[in-house]
């Protein structure tokens, strides 16, 4: 079964293209774009889910926007001003990013909806976040010199 194209022009200046399929049928009128309409019902879904995300889970969240809003207000500093101490920047940039990715980690097992760590205790899960954090930042305190 193969995909008819119908071109409808009633009037010249509105263009409407349908597009049959079997027995689908979209239309798309030009110069009136829905995105918005599909951006809107995309945030709005994405809203229902994220109000049903458990409080531990929101509180990661807001601890990773804020090192990754800190990697940024860094990045912005260095353009005004300028980056004199270069190993200072990257350490305070990588510091962040690299708290931000652990965090990340860290959201991933403790998750109940993530069947591969299912095993894993939430003890265990941020036990090795702190570790892993101990580590980074010894090695950012070492670059720093």
């Amino acid at each position: 079964m193969g995909i008819t194209f119908h071109i409808r022009r009633p009037n010249p200046r509105s263009q409407t293209i349908t597009v049959l399929a079997g027995t689908q049928k979209s239309e798309k009128k030009m110069g009136r774009s829905t995105t918005s309409k599909d951006a809107q019902a995309l945030f709005h879904s994405l809203h229902s889910a994220y109000v049903a995300t458990p409080t531990k889970l929101k509180i990661i969240d807001s601890y990773i926007m804020f090192a990754v809003v800190t990697a940024v207000i860094q990045v912005v500093y260095m353009a005004i001003v300028g980056s004199f101490p270069f190993n200072s920047f990257l350490s305070g940039v990588l510091s962040c990013i690299g708290t931000a990715v652990l965090a990340v980690c860290l959201r991933i097992q403790v998750n109940k909806e993530n069947k591969e760590f299912k095993d894993l205790p939430p003890e265990r899960a941020f036990a090795d976040f702190v570790l892993c954090n101990l580590v980074l930042h010894l090695v950012i305190m070492n670059f720093l010199g």
